[in-house]
């Protein structure tokens, strides 16, 4: 790859203007911990295989401790949970401190109140830039039954969605 002019505060600004929805991607370490961080880059990859991705900037150090596992539970936040990205978005300290969980049916942390879950294989993880880009194979998934809205980022900030 090579490297462009583009300014990366323009670059920010213009993709700002694309909303995505909010993810916490979650595993249990070696050590029976549970390990989490906020991902606003989730995508259905495909149906058949079943397959998900996110990318993971190279600079993270939760996100080794869960490549380690093989596994992650994709948590789709709920529009009410602005508190709960926020905690898994910092580096460092005890992300869970005060967040209800259980385990997922693959063991990974299913945060309580989420829109929806994905339970997931690590199936490949591939270097671009200054990301990875993981793809996870689906296991088992479900809606939460919320009958709320996931939470979307969108201009640097947190919106609900409203059916029409």
């Amino acid at each position: 790859m090579t490297d462009t002019a583009i300014d990366p505060a323009h670059f920010r600004t213009v993709l700002g203007e694309f909303s995505t929805g909010v993810v916490v991607v979650t595993s249990i370490d070696d050590a029976g911990a549970p390990v989490g961080m906020a991902v606003g880059s989730f995508s259905s990859v495909s149906l058949a295989p079943p397959l998900v991705a996110f990318f993971v900037a190279h600079t993270s150090t939760t996100f080794p401790k869960i490549l380690a596992t093989g596994r992650f539970c994709a948590n789709i936040l709920s529009h009410d949970q602005q508190t709960v990205c926020k905690a898994f978005s910092r580096s460092g300290g005890d992300k869970f401190d005060g967040v209800e969980w259980s385990r997922s049916p693959g063991g990974a942390p299913l945060l309580d109140g989420v829109h929806a879950w994905i339970d997931c294989t690590i199936s490949s993880v591939q270097r671009f830039g200054d990301h990875d880009l993981v793809v996870g194979q689906v296991d088992e998934l479900d809606t939460a039954g919320s009958d709320g809205s996931p939470l979307v980022f969108y201009r640097s900030g947190f919106h609900a969605l409203t059916r029409s």
